[in-house]
C-alpha cells in the first residue's frame, strides 16, 4: 500500500537504481570512459618485434635447457626432477636475459610470464625428447 501512496516518477526512479541492469549501466560509461590509442604502423611494429624477441629468447632458453638436462645425463625417471629443474631456471633466468638485453621486463602481465613458461616449456620437452629419443 505505500507503493500506491508514491508517485510514479518515484516508483520509476527506484526500478532504474536496483538490480542488474543497474549495475550493468553503471559499468558501461567505465569502459567508455578509456578508448584505445590508435597505434601508428610505426608502433605495431616495434611492438611485434618486442614480441618476437621475447618469443625468441622463450624458445632458446628451452632449447638450452633441454641440452643440458640431456648432457648431465638426466635420464628418466632417475633424473626427471633434476631436468624439470633446469626448465624452471630456465623460466626464471629469462627475466636476467630481457634485463640484459634492454627490454622492458617489469611491464609483462601474469599471462605474458605465462606465455614465456608455455615457450621454454614446450622447447624443453621437444628437445629433451628427441636427444633422449636418438641415444
Amino acid at each position: 500500500m505505500a507503493d500506491e501512496a508514491k508517485p510514479e516518477g518515484e516508483k520509476a526512479a527506484k526500478k532504474k537504481t536496483t538490480g542488474v541492469a543497474a549495475m550493468a549501466e553503471e559499468t558501461k560509461p567505465e569502459a567508455e570512459k578509456a578508448p584505445k590509442k590508435k597505434l601508428t604502423r610505426a608502433e605495431k611494429q616495434a611492438q611485434h618485434m618486442v614480441r618476437l624477441k621475447r618469443t625468441g629468447v622463450a624458445c632458446f632458453a628451452g632449447i638450452l635447457a633441454g641440452v643440458v638436462s640431456f648432457s648431465v645425463d638426466a635420464t628418466p625417471p632417475t633424473g626427471t626432477a633434476l631436468g624439470i629443474l633446469f626448465l624452471l631456471a630456465a623460466i626464471v633466468f629469462q627475466k636476467y636475459i630481457f634485463f640484459a638485453l634492454r627490454m622492458d621486463y617489469l611491464s609483462l602481465t601474469a599471462k605474458d610470464w605465462v606465455f614465456q613458461g608455455f615457450m621454454t616449456l614446450a622447447f624443453w620437452f621437444i628437445t629433451w625428447t628427441i636427444l633422449l629419443s636418438s641415444a
